[in-house]
């Protein structure tokens, strides 16, 4: 009898969305939140198999097209800007049309955008490809769709779900790079950006069968909380929500630190180290499989910082964590360009262990500064957030290439990047987060 009792959640019966027809909630349906954190984690993971691409090919780009850096890093930077403003938007198309109706039209357009690279012979079809296309598609599917999924599922260790599902997609775009550059090398870049159009496409099915859109579907209350959620009416108007939210937290001073300083976060992480540090290293002699290891052992260490970020925020002032991790990443920038070499040394395995532990372990404390300033509209408002941050790293992606070709170093926008961080550390604690009276920002 005890045990019966046990798996009965804290609201022994719930109502099924249609009929109203009681139905048990047993432990397997409770922890059905689980299970859509781990199939969000893998599409995540799917969607940045391309995004880890350009920075493994700009090389043999340059040497087959005699296209400049400059030129590259232009439609990587297309790219990054659209995955950027597309977020907002998503967050509220899946608001109407359902999580995994948006999330499988997405991977599938990651997949027609990486398979149609192969056929490209001219600078504006790269664009076109790597920018348009694939820009869309992962920024369909970008943080804003982390925040929608976390918000919905979880009360309890919303921040650790948050920084897991968030490294699955920053570190899916590092580990694969060893293998896109090893399969560039032996077969060509076309074979990589085959493989990775085939594995985005293989995600798909996995969306559509096993993502769930609401807790309230299966008759339970999110994770860790004590009612069921009733299904809000889809409301119409993407466009005009997303821009809505955009209007009322734009007269707020927190969104504007929030969003300059992930705006540096961009800048200094997928604009130029992402994109860049490849190519950097290139410059000094390193093989570019031996650079892309490095990248995808920052990835590793990725999972564990990020990680480690959602169970901080879950516990300390998120203004706190984001001015720590800014400042810490603007010294390690700041020493970067006496670290390369044409071999591996010591000296940059720490760079890499160090820079690695802080690569995105700003978004759990921004998605929850976002959270607590914002209620309800905050999926769509960090969206516009993660624009920002989207619109630093294709500024950074262009500026660093040009400072490239033209200097023929990298090293001053290594330095550029380290002030800026710190300046994003100052931003950080400018945040005035007003706990328990969070605005709705619904749109008129």
């Amino acid at each position: 009898m005890a045990g019966s009792l046990h798996i009965l959640a804290i609201r022994p019966l719930a109502e099924g969305r249609a009929g109203g027809e009681a139905r048990p909630v047993t432990r397997s349906r409770q922890n059905w939140a689980w299970a859509v954190a781990g199939v969000a984690f893998v599409a995540l993971v799917g969607a940045a198999a391309f995004r880890a691409t350009p920075g493994a090919l700009i090389e043999p780009l340059r040497r087959e097209f005699g296209w400049s850096t400059g030129t590259i890093g232009f439609a990587v930077s297309v790219n990054l800007l659209l995955f950027g403003l597309t977020a907002p938007f998503a967050a509220a198309l899946m608001e109407r049309f359902g999580v995994r109706r948006v999330v499988a039209s997405a991977l599938t357009l990651v997949a027609v955008g990486s398979g149609l690279t192969v056929f490209i012979t001219s600078s504006w079809q790269l664009v076109l490809c790597w920018g348009v296309l694939v820009g869309l598609g992962t920024g369909s599917m970008a943080l804003a769709f982390v925040a929608t999924i976390t918000g919905r599922w979880f009360v309890k260790h919303r921040g650790l779900v948050t920084g897991v599902l968030t490294a699955g997609g920053a570190t899916g775009q590092l580990v694969f790079l060893p293998g896109v550059a090893a399969l560039s090398e032996s077969s060509g870049w076309r074979s990589a950006s085959l493989l990775v159009s085939a594995a985005a496409l293989a995600v798909v099915p996995l969306v559509l069968f096993l993502l769930r859109e609401h807790p309230a579907d299966l008759g339970v209350p999110p994770y860790g909380g004590t009612e069921v959620v009733p299904v809000p009416v889809p409301a119409r108007g993407a466009a005009r929500r997303a821009v809505g939210a955009l209007t009322a937290a734009a007269r707020t001073g927190p969104f504007w630190y929030l969003a300059a300083g992930f705006a540096i976060c961009g800048a200094t992480t997928n604009g130029l180290v992402g994109t860049h540090f490849i190519p950097a290293a290139h410059d000094h002699g390193m093989p570019t499989t031996t650079a892309a290891g490095l990248l995808a052992l920052v990835g590793v260490f990725d999972i564990v910082g990020t990680v480690l970020s959602g169970w901080l925020t879950d516990r300390v002032d998120s203004r706190v964590l984001l001015a720590v991790y800014y400042a810490l990443r603007g010294a390690s920038l700041l020493v970067l360009p006496q670290l390369f070499h044409d071999s591996v040394h010591p000296s940059m395995l720490v760079f890499i262990v160090f820079y690695g532990l802080d690569w995105v372990a700003t978004v759990p404390p921004t998605v929850a500064l976002c959270r607590e300033v914002f209620g309800a509209s905050a999926p769509v408002v960090f969206g516009w957030v993660f624009a920002s941050h989207q619109v630093g790293a294709a500024i950074a992606a262009t500026a660093a290439g040009l400072t490239r070709d033209h200097f023929g170093d990298y090293a001053p926008t290594w330095y550029a990047a380290g002030v800026l961080s710190i300046t994003a550390a100052l931003l950080s604690m400018k945040v005035r987060a007003r706990r328990g009276v969070a605005p709705e920002l619904a749109p008129a």
